[in-house]
Formats: C-alpha cells, structure tokens, sequence
C-alpha cells in the first residue's frame, strides 16, 4: 500500500516511502524497524495503543485529542515510571513521589538540600547589629579584633592602618554593610603581615553537615562585595579540631566601587572533624592583602593540611594606598549546592543570637553585700552568654576605656566614702546571672549594702561582657 487519502482499520503492512492520513485509529500494535517521521500528524479518537516501538521521531507537531499546540493532552494523562523534562533533568517519579531538579519557582531559587528555615549559619550576616561601636579607628595589629559589626573579626597584623565602620550604604534590600578603609598604606607588606576579615562558627552548631563521614555536606557561601580594588582575591575555610585543615578558593571582584554578588560552593570533608562543643567548629577568611609568607602557592579548591604558602594565593592587594576600602554584607552559609535568597531575620532576632557572645548592660547602680574586700556584685545579663565572659569592659558613650582604668567602676557604700576598684577578684556564671567579685581600695564591713556604679557620676554607662570565640 504506497498511497492513501483516508484510512481506517488496517492490518496491511506499510513499507517504503508511504503518505499516511489517518482519521480514526484505533490500534493493538505498531511495530516497525524503519524511521518514521509524522509531520502534522492528528491522531483523534484513540481508545489503546498498548505498543509502539521502533519510532524514532514523530513530526514538529503532535497533537492528542484535537489541540493545537506541540503536544497536548485533553483529559487525564498517566506516566508509569520517571518522566524527564527537558535538558536541565527535571524528573517526576511516578513510583515514590519525589521530584528533582528544580532551579526555581516562581522566580525564586530553590534549595537543592537541607530545610527551608534558619538556613543560614552565619549570625548576622547582613550587618545589622553593631553594639560595640559604629565606627573605630586605628586597627593595624591583633589588639583590635572585634570592634564594630557583632560576628565580625579584624584580623591585621601590621599592615597599614585601618578605619572599621557600620555603613548604611549596601546593595538593594538590604540597611546595613561592613566596611574596613585604609587610612595609612603598605605599598610593601613584610613577609609576616597581613590584613583579613573573618568570622567564626561555633563547633555545636555545625554538626548538620556531617564531617568525617562520607556523606558530609556540600554547602554555599554567598555575600555581596564592593571595593575600589578589583581583581582575584582568596576565600578561605579552616577546622581548627581537624588538626588545622584548610579550603582555599577565589572569587572575583570585576568592577570597581559596584556592589556585586558572589557565591562560592564548599564541598563536605568526609574526613574532616568539627567537635561537638562550644569552640571554634569552623573559620573563613576575606583575605585583602598579605606578605609573601601567604602567598606562595596555588588555590587547590580541596580540604588539605593547613599551609600558610597558599592561604592567600589571589592576593587582593588591599591596603596599598591610602582610601583602600572593603564592603560586605549579606554573608549566608547554607547546606546545598546552590545559594538561595538571603534569609532575613528580624532585628529582635539578630540582636538575640549576637547577645549569646557580647551584650552590653546598662549598669547604673547595683546593690550587693560586701565580701571582706572583695566587692561582689551580681548582674543579670539578657540571656546566657556562650560562657563565662574573658573581661567585663566599663565604657560610657564616648568609650572611656576598659576596667584597666581605675575608677570606671565605683563602688559606694551608704555610709562611707567612695572605694575604687582596684582588680577582678572572680567571675561566676550561671544561667542569665553573672557574678563579679570586684577588689577594692578601701574595706567594707561584712553584711552591708552598697552601690555598685559602673562609670563616675553623671556618665552614661554600660558594662559590656565579651564572651567571642
């Protein structure tokens, strides 16, 4: 049968070059060991066609049940197995109900692991709190680490001098940035120094991503980034419990003074180790500049021994020149393959998980009784602090100074004359409380009530108790 105009029911072979117009078919099996090709091919009334093998390509335009488009079915459709879609492998498995490859949806991207809330590990990645300061100046060693932006470590070792700063300028839909700006240069850095912003993650808080075994976790950093430098510049991670190991990879910085978005993917280290305890689980590092001691190596993108030849192989060269500055806000950390949305948190929320490790109290007076002369006084702090804080700091509002300057913290019994504090006897820590024995000049009788001032009369003092890994 070479040609037919119209042809229903028919069990004769078709063979060869043959023109097929097929008005109602209603078929058991198609079997065929040529090529067909149907273009426009309308196919209405179908009640089972339980086989059709061998057909390599049926036209540009089939159409089931009498639509118009490429290929619609009118009525129920049934996929018995894994029905894949297009070319990015977005499948529905018919058989257990799951379905993988989804990118986005409704134009927000998708995670490819881990749950939908609190994803992000970082803690106030999007630099929203600030309640040590909102700008210090002078930071050119280890002396000054945490100065500003709660979370946010200055690590500087004699390159150049340093502006730290809470900026309002950041990238849409978000108040608040992180900035460091050079204000005395280094055009030659020693062998030893170097200029880098870190933050840290504590240990408990990291055992989702299952280091040391072999399904560790893949995860995603992703930040925006402005500076008038741009270039290749070095991102590192390190485990301080896995006998100092380290991740060293880049990013790119392609226009100057513009707010760009970055993302680098981390893989799991399934034999790295992060201990389950209060201390450092996990550190990572914006390198801006460094001496040669750091940056003899190439970037190997894998977990290796700790090696300082490599840390900062991409050197950024910040801090050359006076007015070198560095921006970034919307820091987040998350379990997957792919970086999502920035998860805001409200400010109640972000001032709550930054208070675990610093908080500052409005001090004013406090009553406490006497101890022989060691003046003890029990404060209530907002929550638990990640442990007993290292020193109590006395600051007023223009930063008088820390408890190293006697007489910011007074101590005044009703019936006798003011007795400065001299030294720290001990702290205890339990709970939302937080004892402080206090030494004083002058001695008190057992049993008494005093006050306890923190700053001179007339200042606006705080106690601020820093507790940072």
């Amino acid at each position: 049968m070479s040609r037919a105009s119209r042809l229903s029911g028919f069990t004769t072979a078709i063979s060869g070059d043959t023109d097929l117009n097929v008005g109602i078919v209603t078929a058991q099996q198609l079997i065929t060991d040529q090529t067909f090709t149907f273009t426009n091919l309308n196919v209405t009334g179908i009640a089972t066609v339980p086989v059709i093998s061998g057909v390599t390509t049926i036209g540009s335009d089939v159409v089931v049940g009498g639509a118009t488009t490429a290929l619609v079915v009118n009525g129920d459709a049934r996929v018995t197995g894994i029905l894949t879609v297009g070319t990015s492998s977005l499948t529905l498995n018919g058989t257990d109900g799951t379905v993988s490859g989804i990118n986005t949806i409704n134009g927000l991207t998708y995670p490819s692991a881990g749950s939908l809330s609190n994803r992000n590990l970082i803690i106030n990645g999007a630099m929203n709190i600030a309640q040590r300061a909102t700008s210090v100046t002078g930071i050119n060693d280890t002396t000054i680490r945490y100065a500003t932006v709660d979370r946010g470590y200055h690590a500087f070792n004699s390159l150049g001098t340093w502006t730290s700063t809470q900026e309002s300028d950041a990238p849409v839909g978000f108040s608040k940035s992180w900035k460091v700006e050079c204000t005395t240069a280094d055009a030659s850095p020693a062998t030893d120094d170097y200029a880098i912003l870190v933050y840290r993650v504590e240990a408990q808080d990291l055992q989702i991503l299952e280091y040391g075994n072999a399904n560790a976790k893949t995860t995603t950093f992703s930040f925006y980034v402005k500076s008038n430098k741009t270039g290749t510049a070095s991102f590192e991670l390190s485990q301080s419990d896995n006998t100092a190991k380290q991740f060293i990879t880049t990013y790119t910085i392609n226009s100057a003074d513009t707010w760009e978005y970055k993302t680098v993917v981390i893989p799991g280290d399934a034999s790295g180790v992060i201990d389950n305890n209060s201390g450092v689980g996990m550190q990572m590092a914006w390198w801006l500049n460094s001496g040669s001691k750091y940056t003899g190596e190439d970037s190997t993108d894998v977990w290796e021994a700790a090696n300082n030849d490599a840390r900062n192989n991409s050197n950024l060269g910040l801090g050359g020149a006076v007015n070198d500055y560095f921006q970034i806000t919307g820091i987040q950390w998350e379990v997957g393959t792919r970086a999502t949305p920035f998860e805001h948190k409200t400010h109640a929320d972000n001032l709550f998980d930054c208070q675990r490790y610093f908080q500052r109290i409005q001090a004013g007076r406090v009553n406490s009784p006497t101890i022989g002369y060691a003046e003890s006084s029990q404060v209530v702090v907002q929550i638990p602090l990640h442990r007993t804080p290292r020193v109590p700091l006395a600051h007023d509002v223009s930063g008088r100074g820390t408890l190293t300057k006697v007489g910011d913290i007074a101590v005044n019994a009703f019936s006798s004359s003011t007795n400065n504090v001299t030294g720290i006897h001990f702290f205890a820590s339990i709970g939302n409380a937080l004892t402080l024995g206090l030494l004083t000049s002058g001695s008190f009788t057992n049993g008494d009530a005093e006050i306890i001032r923190y700053g001179n009369s007339g200042d606006q003092v705080v106690l601020t108790l820093d507790t940072e890994i």
